[in-house]
């Protein structure tokens, strides 16, 4: 149950919407359940879920199809309903806007160091890659983000 709140962040973060990421977190409930005898005791049980979830993600995304249409071009999209918003919010929605356009791996990246503070090391192993891989997409996740953030402002 501790775990929840940052697989609910992690899920909506990798899924780019809340109810998406709700379904995938519960996928990764359900499949962590069913196999909770594969999970070795004395390891850690966070990055065994986030593993969990990351691989039902990539098999998600694989399978999925578009589900629908943009009908007005995305810059648009943006000032829609924003008028008397705070700004926090705003700025809160560009960051994930920004986020959603960055490539699975960066973004993927971006979300277990800095959103979710794994050390390097710990999210390379979540991943599966090298630290030195883990690093590079990290390096052009964080300069994409600022850049996309740059052209917003």
């Amino acid at each position: 149950m501790d775990l929840l709140p940052r697989l609910r962040r992690f899920a909506i973060g990798l899924a780019g919407h809340p109810f998406d990421g709700d379904d995938l977190c519960q996928m990764t409930i359900e499949r962590a359940l069913t196999n909770r005898a594969k999970w070795q005791e004395g390891t850690r049980l966070d990055s065994w879920m986030y593993r969990i979830m990351r691989n039902i993600w990539i098999d998600e995304a694989r399978s999925r199809t578009r589900r629908g249409r943009t009908f007005v071009d995305e810059e648009a999209g943006f000032a829609i309903g924003s008028e008397g918003a705070q700004e926090a919010q705003v700025e809160l929605g560009n960051v994930g806007r920004a986020m959603e356009r960055l490539p699975d791996d960066q973004r993927e990246a971006v979300l277990l160091v800095m959103v979710e503070g794994y050390a390097y090391k710990e999210a390379a192993e979540i991943i599966g890659c090298p630290i030195g891989t883990l690093n590079s997409r990290l390096v052009r996740g964080r300069d994409a983000l600022l850049a996309i953030l740059g052209d917003a402002a």
